[in-house]
């Protein structure tokens, strides 16, 4: 069955962050089985409203100067969202702002919600738009005052009553019960642990006893991630033991995958969580460099540490987490090219001159006895590492990867200089400290990997600083 008490709910706001902004307006429909009812009331938002907000929504400052307070409303407001199935458009947005404020009066709130973003989405798949002026446009829905809360609560409500009167009643129950579905927590995690989540790109961080960090991950969408380590049938069995010592979950927004990439890089090799493995500091850094012993004799070297940092040196080749591993890229290269392992350091023969176990197989054209030129050697080996050769860092200085995200309202500037990432900035101010810092950061190979790969995307913004 539908349910029978729903609220249709609605907010302006100064910004997208429950935590630093407030609501202005809320507007909600009541739904008590064939009765609808409708309440609204503007709110002062003890800040400054935003010029741009102001000439979307149509509330100033002068508006909401003599309106009450949060605290004011908030009685009348859990009274009539008591009992009922919470509905918005985009509704963790609402809801968590619905949450905050609540919290800041000390008090706890927590209702079943149901997003019609989502509902839209899973019922019309083949479209690829679903904010609310494409759902006006395209279930012709009657826009009065539009980005006022009660007449934006009143098109959702519009929208439920199409989707009643057009589809198939199994069809919109089970899309419904879909969103619905409450994830089976531990017993150990409160029950509104996962109602805060966003869905928006970031980082989560699971805790256990006495607070040890357990593991770090990061997705474009942090709820549905996280969400997913409790779905039912899930059997990885690392999740499951994770899930069972979970004690607590918290998170940390980015404007986006970028962001969510280099803040899980940092904060795995920063605190170690117990179950991460693949991101953790490497102490054997290392590449192969070519040195020549004689004239057109070139042979590698492998260099360490310091001497492995791209940022600094422009002829290297290869960048391993291991001697183990550069030594098994060089061994594969010399079989795919016939290169002699003896002169590329690989193995010793019993006395100079000697062939080479490959040679003996007819693996290596013998430059190792003398029937190969050593030149027509070096100009193979070198072939054979142009494709690892390391991308010099492009540019004379730092720079910033701009990220943003219009729907948090937000511009994050991820401040890079020689492959290594200084750090994040969100204002101008931060930017100046990233960039006055005298510390250095250390070369890392993952962020190495991961920068080569994104700030050569198509539309990435990169800005010299």
């Amino acid at each position: 069955m539908f349910p029978a008490r729903i609220a249709f709910i609605d907010l302006e706001t100064t910004g997208a962050n429950p935590e630093h902004d407030r609501i202005t307006e809320i507007g909600i429909v009541e739904i008590d089985g064939e009765a609808v009812s409708r309440w609204s009331t503007l709110v002062n938002p003890e800040r400054s409203i935003p010029e741009f907000i102001q000439r979307m929504t149509g509330i100033s400052n002068a508006m909401v100067a003599d309106a009450p307070r949060f605290e004011a409303v908030a009685e009348e407001l859990k009274t009539r969202l008591k009992g009922r199935l919470f509905v918005a458009h985009n509704a963790r947005f609402d809801y968590g702002f619905v949450r905050q404020e609540f919290r800041r009066l000390g008090t706890s709130f927590q209702a079943d919600v149901l997003c019609t973003v989502r509902l839209s989405r899973a019922l019309f798949p083949e479209h690829p738009r679903h904010n609310l002026d494409s759902l006006i446009a395209r279930h012709n829905l009657t826009a009065n005052d539009r980005h006022r809360a009660l007449a934006d609560a009143d098109l959702i409500w519009q929208f439920w009553q199409t989707l009643r009167r057009e589809l198939e009643a199994e069809r919109v129950l089970e899309a419904v019960a879909q969103q619905l579905k409450r994830p089976t927590l531990p017993p150990h995690l409160p029950k509104d642990a996962l109602d805060d989540l966003p869905e928006s790109p970031g980082v989560y961080l699971f805790y256990g006893e006495n607070d040890a960090l357990l593991y770090v991950g990061k997705s474009v969408n942090l709820r549905s991630r996280v969400l997913s380590y409790f779905a039912k049938g899930s059997n990885e069995n690392r999740e499951l033991r994770i899930t069972h010592d979970i004690r607590r979950i918290d998170w940390i927004e980015t404007a986006g995958e970028l962001g969510a990439l280099l803040l899980e890089s940092r904060l795995v090799k920063e605190r170690q969580p117990v179950h991460n493995r693949r991101l953790r500091h490497s102490n054997e850094l290392c590449a192969w460099q070519l040195v020549e012993h004689a004239a057109g004799d070139y042979r590698p070297r492998l260099v360490m540490g310091e001497d492995a940092d791209p940022g600094k040196r422009r002829e290297l080749y290869g960048l391993f987490a291991s001697k183990r591993e550069a030594a098994n890229t060089l061994k594969s290269l010399a079989e795919a090219y016939q290169l002699c392992p003896a002169v590329l350091g690989l193995e010793k023969t019993a006395r100079p001159g000697q062939p080479c176990f490959a040679r003996q197989l007819k693996q290596c054209k013998g430059a190792c006895c003398g029937k190969e030129a050593i030149g027509a050697h070096s100009a193979r080996l070198m072939t054979a590492l142009s494709k690892l050769r390391i991308k010099p860092w492009p540019y004379k200085g730092p720079v910033g990867i701009v990220e943003k995200n219009e729907f948090q309202g937000r511009e994050d500037i991820h401040v890079i200089d020689a492959w290594r990432y200084l750090g994040t900035a969100h204002s101008q101010a931060d930017l100046d400290l990233l960039l006055q810092s005298t510390e250095r950061a250390p070369f890392d190979l993952d962020t190495y990997k991961l920068l080569k790969a994104q700030m050569g995307k198509k539309g990435r913004e990169v800005r010299k600083l």
